[in-house]
């Protein structure tokens, strides 16, 4: 059995975010009014073969988030698992 997940990364609200500003000034200048602020970001779709127990699972996502996939000074991360069939 495998489960999939997906990790969303993202800066912290505290660092700047100059692609994030860029995006949101473009989406102005095109005439999508309204628009306050763009923050960027990307995700990690991950499967995971035999995650043992719902607490091993969720231990084994926080670890690799933390490890590999972030940069626990500037970004924050959630996890989201996908429902089984």
């Amino acid at each position: 059995m495998s489960v999939k997940a997906r990790v969303y990364v993202t800066l912290k609200p505290s660092v700047f975010d100059p692609q994030g500003k860029t995006v949101a000034d473009a989406l102005r200048s095109v005439g999508f009014g309204g628009v306050e602020d763009v923050r960027q970001g990307r995700f990690f779709d991950v499967t995971l073969e035999d995650p043992g127990s719902p607490g091993e699972l969720r231990s084994r996502l926080e670890e690799m988030a933390q490890r590999v996939l972030s940069n626990p000074v500037i970004e924050s991360y959630e996890i989201r698992v996908e429902p089984g069939p």
